[in-house]
């Protein structure tokens, strides 16, 4: 697996999107590292969360939205929060840009207490 680091005027390294991805995954879960489970996630999830954003050029955050949910409007906004939260990203390589942005989905798996993981650098759920 590709691990990408940020230079000194913060671009990620990452060479590929999943690689810049998974930088960010690991990124949203530093900065909101109180609301992650570091555990295996419980068989039955509490609430799944699919949102698309987009990340600018410099990294600020221009968009989201939620494109998969079950209605639970606390874990849909521990998901949005988390983004805002960590926003600016690094600044992803300009290989990578496509019409000025990059559009990246990403899952946040929520078990019953609240906390969640990101499905890219997620632990397999329990009972898998």
């Amino acid at each position: 697996m590709e691990k990408g680091d940020t230079r000194p005027d913060a671009t990620s390294t990452a060479f590929t999107l999943e690689g810049y991805k998974r930088d960010l995954a690991e990124r949203i879960a530093q900065v909101n590292s109180t609301n992650v489970y570091v555990e295996r996630p419980q068989a039955l999830l509490r609430s799944v969360i699919v949102i698309k954003y987009v990340v600018a050029p410099d990294g600020k955050l221009l968009r989201t939205e939620i494109i998969r949910t079950n209605h639970d409007r606390a874990t849909e906004s521990v998901a949005l929060a988390s983004l805002s939260n960590t926003a600016p990203f690094p600044k992803p390589a300009s290989h990578l840009l496509k019409n000025g942005r990059v559009e990246i989905s990403e899952t946040w798996l929520f078990n019953n207490d609240g906390r969640f993981q990101l499905r890219t650098i997620a632990l397999p759920q329990m009972g898998e």
